[in-house]
């Protein structure tokens, strides 16, 4: 049972409503059935808090002895992406609160979305944890074929765990085939007299994904299906570490670092993923299925954090705050709050492409550096935070951080407002993902409905998340644009009279300079942080260019002074933009220079952009010594979901137009201030 850290109320009420409640309060009335659960700590406190019925019915099991509690991360981070010591700290965590809740501890551990790096099999000795659930996955691509119907030890340093396979066939049967199907394929899993059929999985498809609900309760699936396994004389439910006291290991085994399948797709880039699948159409789905799976993997989970810099932005600022909060001891928990999986990747679900879940990261992000930089007057760090071989620039005081990137052309990629706990540059890249080639294919296909209602008779279940058919929306298919830079701020366009909203908007312009996505130098920090690059404008011949960017405090205020000077030997002339992407929490409340956010524009004539965020309680000032005209849209990404395909709102982009022949200097500031 898991939901991504603080999520909305009325998504926590609609879990419990439709999955948490009927499950519990159905296993309730049978005692005799033996399950394992593991829950996110916080979750699982709030649930204890404020699901007093709910709450009752997990505690009646849990003393009835229906329940083995299964341990993990308290706020469900993936363990192999955080340090040791947060690792423990988490673990036990969440220890602590089963045994206060429920007096009970955790033998088990639960990996989040599966994710096995044998790393952490020291963190697991040290805490208590003596095995672990991974997909049969794990072990087939490892390369082994042999039993995966008991379990297996691993060993790290010296150390062991043990780990169980969880059968694939059973997760895609539980709850979506027929209960006589089901009880089948649990029959089926076990290969030997002594062997044993693991599945565990989200609870949230009992229930929660789409058309579960009235399947696996209205239906009566999940009764049907206890009381089948009860009654069946060749099916025992047993806890796994039961299983472990009467049964020894099949052996040892070594698995690789990896996740399911689908993970690894996911975490490829859109090109890669592509390529997977048609190698996988190729090969045929009964050959990839008995050996291809092997051997045809995709990338590793921590690939996300290279297929989206966003994602590792918020990952590296983690893991910088992780070590100096180990050495002032304070900011704990809002540390572990920001160790989080949901926010760092994408694939069914939204992860990364929902703002909400990015807000909550760098709340908590804001947290710690509140604690952490009390008292911090105008100071500059350099440092490589993103680990890519490229220095950053923070401007840090007591009420923000400011982050320029040297690598992404001295860019603002951090605008963090510790006070309100709120990072306006928290905005996300437009970026092709191989499910938008299957919306392009399937707008400009006619579906066909005539056979629905008989084929839905005649399935033996429901469709799972992974086999559901959405139909495009012209919306979706007008929306589905792509990035070929980062949406960052202060990011140099060179461009002419024919850069207008609709190109800009499309990403379709046409670019004469290299500075949009190119390293910049960093000149100084001494008192100002100043990025330089020496490059060029392209047009029928190179034409040395030089662009210097400087950023200081303002004195009198939050926020940043900056200074733009370009110097080129082209004798055309040009337009030069200004790019900046913000991100707002509701961008329908916010008012554009005194009037109601209307929607995509072109204003001409300004000498500052004023923004105000209700939600904040702040305004965004952009002002210049130069007047400019502006393009101005709403940035919006085409993304899945386990609901389908929708439009997500990341931010505003807006293109300040400056001309430019020879030379360009451009002086302003970029405030934020109390409404």
């Amino acid at each position: 049972m898991h939901q991504p850290v603080d999520n909305f109320d009325e998504v926590i009420d609609r879990a419990v409503e439709e999955c948490y409640a009927p499950f519990f309060s159905v296993m309730r009335r049978y005692p005799d059935f033996k399950f394992a659960v593991h829950c996110s700590g916080w979750l699982l406190e709030k649930i204890c808090d404020s699901y007093e019925e709910l709450y009752e019915d997990i505690l009646y099991l849990s003393d009835k002895g229906s329940i083995e509690w299964i341990g993990a991360g308290y706020y469900e981070p993936i363990l192999s992406s955080i340090p040791s010591r947060d690792r423990r700290g988490q673990i036990e965590m969440l220890n602590r609160l089963i045994g206060e809740r429920f007096g009970k501890t955790a033998r088990g551990m639960w990996l989040t979305e599966r994710v096995w790096d044998s790393s952490i099999v020291s963190d697991m000795k040290a805490t208590g944890m003596e095995f672990a659930m991974v997909d049969d996955y794990h072990f087939i691509a490892s390369g082994m074929d042999g039993e995966l119907d008991g379990y297996y030890l691993t060993e790290e340093g010296g150390e062991t765990v043990s780990l169980f396979p969880i059968s694939k066939e059973l997760r895609y049967a539980i709850p979506f085939k027929s209960v006589e199907s089901a009880v089948e394929t649990v029959i089926r899993a076990c290969r030997r007299d002594d062997g044993v059929a693991v599945i565990f999985d989200d609870a949230e498809k009992f229930g929660m994904w789409p058309g579960t609900a009235e399947w696996v309760y209205a239906g009566g699936w999940l009764e049907s299906f206890v009381t089948s396994i009860l009654q069946n004389d060749e099916i025992e439910t047993i806890h796994f570490s039961e299983y472990m006291s009467r049964h020894r290991p099949i052996g040892l085994a070594y698995l690789p670092n990896v996740s399911y399948f689908e993970m690894g797709e996911w975490s490829l880039k859109a090109r890669e993923a592509l390529s997977l699948e048609e190698m996988k159409r190729d090969m045929g789905e009964k050959a990839f299925e008995e050996n291809g799976i092997r051997f045809l993997k995709g990338g590793i989970w921590k690939n996300f954090l290279l297929k989206y810099e966003e994602s590792n932005r918020i990952h590296k600022r983690m893991l910088e705050v992780s070590a100096l909060i180990s050495e002032t001891g304070e900011g704990e928990d809002a540390l572990y709050r920001l160790q989080t999986n949901d926010v760092l990747w994408h694939g069914v679900f939204g992860g990364l492409y929902l703002p909400n879940l990015r807000d909550n990261a760098y709340r908590y992000l804001a947290e710690c550096e509140d604690i952490l930089r009390r008292g911090k007057r105008g100071e500059f760090v350099v440092s490589d935070t993103d680990m890519n071989g490229y220095e950053e620039v923070s401007m840090i005081t007591d009420v923000s951080v400011v982050r320029f990137d040297s690598r992404r052309g001295g860019q603002m990629v951090e605008l963090l407002d510790i006070e309100k706990r709120f990072n306006y540059q928290n905005v996300l890249t437009r970026r092709e993902e191989a499910y938008h080639k299957k919306i392009e294919s399937l707008s400009k296909e006619t579906p066909d409905t005539d056979n629905t209602e008989e084929e839905r008779q005649e399935s033996d279940g429901i469709d799972t998340i992974h086999d559901m058919h959405t139909d495009i929306s012209p919306e979706i298919s007008e929306a589905l644009s792509h990035d070929w830079y980062i949406k960052n701020s202060f990011v140099d366009h060179i461009g002419d009279d024919t850069f207008t909203l609709e190109n800009f908007k499309k990403c379709s312009f046409w670019e004469y300079g290299d500075f949009a996505d190119q390293p910049f130098e960093i000149v100084t920090t001494d008192g100002k942080a100043i990025f330089e690059r020496a490059g060029g404008i392209y047009y029928d011949e190179t034409f040395p260019t030089v662009v210097t960017k400087s950023f200081g405090y303002l004195e009198d205020g939050e926020g940043v002074s900056f200074e733009v000077d370009i110097s080129t030997q082209s004798p055309s002339q040009y337009r030069y933009a200004l790019e900046f992407n913000l991100h707002f929490a509701n961008l329908d409340e916010i008012s554009l220079c005194s009037r109601k956010w209307k929607g995509d524009t072109t204003m001409h004539s300004l000498d500052r952009v004023t923004f105000e965020d209700p939600y904040t309680g702040r305004r965004v000032t952009i002002s210049t010594d130069c007047r400019f005209d502006m393009h101005i849209f709403a940035l919006e990404t085409v993304t899945q979901s386990e609901s389908g395909y929708e439009i997500t709102v990341q931010g505003v982009s807006m293109a300040l137009l400056f001309p430019l022949r020879g030379e360009l200097k451009i002086r302003g500031e970029m405030r934020l201030e109390n409404v």
